[in-house]
């Protein structure tokens, strides 16, 4: 069983950063961007778990909310990938990580 470890870890930085933002910085894209990334992470967990399907979209709950939401679809997708291969994992962290960078 694969360490999940450096996804979770990642997405929780980014979540609590998310969480701690003003609404002005939320407004200026902060908001779009984790929505965004949580709708990534959502998908991606659906093409894992449900192979040939087509991935639903995340519905945007709004700004205040958008942080909850990645933290669900990134917790979600660390489960997911428990037992895939260790490349995704390596590249579900560098995308969470890339995006943190933009925040």
């Amino acid at each position: 069983m694969l360490d999940v470890t450096p996804l979770v870890t990642a997405v929780d930085q980014l979540t609590d950063r998310l969480r701690a933002a003003p609404q002005s910085r939320l407004q200026r894209g902060a908001a779009a961007e984790g929505l965004a990334l949580a709708r990534e992470l959502a998908a991606w967990t659906d093409r894992l778990e449900s192979p040939g399907q087509e991935p639903r979209e995340m519905p945007d709950a709004g700004m205040f909310a958008v942080a909850d939401q990645l933290a669900v679809a990134g917790h979600d997708l660390a489960e997911a990938m428990r037992t895939a291969p260790a490349g995704q994992l390596a590249e579900a962290v560098a995308l969470v990580e890339e995006v943190a960078g933009r925040v």
